[in-house]
């Protein structure tokens, strides 16, 4: 399938840009998003995010006050090389943070989502709630 283009007189700047960024020596800034799976079964919903070399103490898993997921990560990594010799120091570090924010179904029990981090996999429980039978107002009445 073949994309429109946008028409080269207008928003060339952003054409070039999206040129640039959108290849495979450069791609999206987005592109880092984790991967995310969302399964469902009869019980609920089980989301797995990757967070490869992520501790559980730098993931975040909270309510708002909407009632949607937020899921927050992040991933700080310092590595340091000293040589007492020639007084070299070589240092070098890295930061990754992940947020983002998932509107959950209406069948979810919130007071139950658990969550864990096991194997680089960010594991989130979304039960579902536990469905009532329906109330009638019939009932055998004994005759005394």
């Amino acid at each position: 399938m073949l994309l429109a283009r946008r028409n080269n007189n207008q928003n060339w700047m952003t054409n070039l840009f999206d040129d640039f960024f959108d290849t495979d020596w450069m791609p999206r800034m987005n592109a880092t998003a984790p991967a995310v799976n969302v399964k469902e079964d009869e019980n609920g919903y089980c989301m797995e995010i990757a967070a490869p070399g992520v501790r559980k103490e730098f993931c975040r898993v909270n309510l708002d006050d909407n009632g949607n997921l937020m899921v927050k990560m992040e991933n700080k990594l310092e590595h340091k090389e000293e040589d007492k010799k020639q007084h070299y120091l070589r240092r070098e570090f890295s930061y990754a943070n992940y947020e983002q924010s998932y509107v959950l179904p209406e069948d979810v029990d919130k007071d139950k989502i658990s969550a864990k981090v096991t194997d680089g996999v960010l594991k989130i429980e979304l039960p579902k709630k536990v469905k009532e039978e329906p109330k009638t107002n019939q009932r055998s009445i004994e005759i005394g």
